[in-house]
């Protein structure tokens, strides 16, 4: 694995012949990295952790599947790499999921403004989440989205109690309508630590 890049460059995508080719051992190897980078919140919340390979993949997926050639390569990178932790903080995707489609518009109607109240809290800090600017997540009637894109940046205080092994770290969804918390495991923490420096 690729350790602490924070930047996907043109010079890092592959050939979409050769992707294709490993596409499925590649598929197979980020299974193992994802597996410590989640951590479910509540119900329907799963917030997954990102880094250098989760989204290097997620590039390569996205021009595997729609074949948008040289043009499209630089729309992902403007897209993804915001989504890569700069040392300074923790990047996540946080994804709302819900299989009934009645059910998710009568939850996701109710969640306006939730990408405002998740955070991060161990060792007596609150490190609240700001979402990612790329679009607003919550409609003018109060629907939010059922994907969002938060980043936790840390003060080097922070990031040394985080790194500190046995730490607890709370998971929080402080929404009025959909208030959560779960603690992170153990694993997980010391996953996430190697994002930070």
């Amino acid at each position: 694995m690729t350790a602490r890049k924070t930047e996907i460059t043109r010079a890092d995508i592959m050939p979409m012949t050769e992707f294709a080719r490993v596409r499925a051992e590649r598929r197979r190897a980020l299974v193992a990295v994802k597996k410590n980078r989640r951590v479910s919140v509540g119900p329907f919340a799963t917030f997954y952790f990102e880094n250098y390979d989760t989204m290097w993949h997620q590039i390569h997926e996205m021009l595997h599947i729609e074949k948008g050639g040289e043009e499209q390569i630089a729309d992902e990178l403007r897209a993804y790499n915001p989504l890569i932790p700069k040392g300074n903080e923790l990047v996540a995707t946080i994804m709302f999921e819900i299989d009934n489609a009645v059910q998710r518009q009568r939850i996701l109607s109710r969640l306006g403004g939730v990408e405002h109240t998740m955070s991060l809290q161990f060792a007596g800090h609150t490190v609240p989440g700001r979402p990612e600017g790329d679009v607003e997540r919550t409609n003018e009637a109060g629907k939010t989205s059922s994907v969002h894109f938060m980043h936790f940046a840390v003060t080097p205080e922070q990031a040394a109690a985080f790194r500190t092994p046995g730490t607890q770290v709370i998971v929080a969804i402080g929404h009025p309508d959909y208030g959560h918390m779960a603690v992170m495991p153990e694993a997980v923490r010391a996953e996430l630590a190697g994002d930070l420096d």
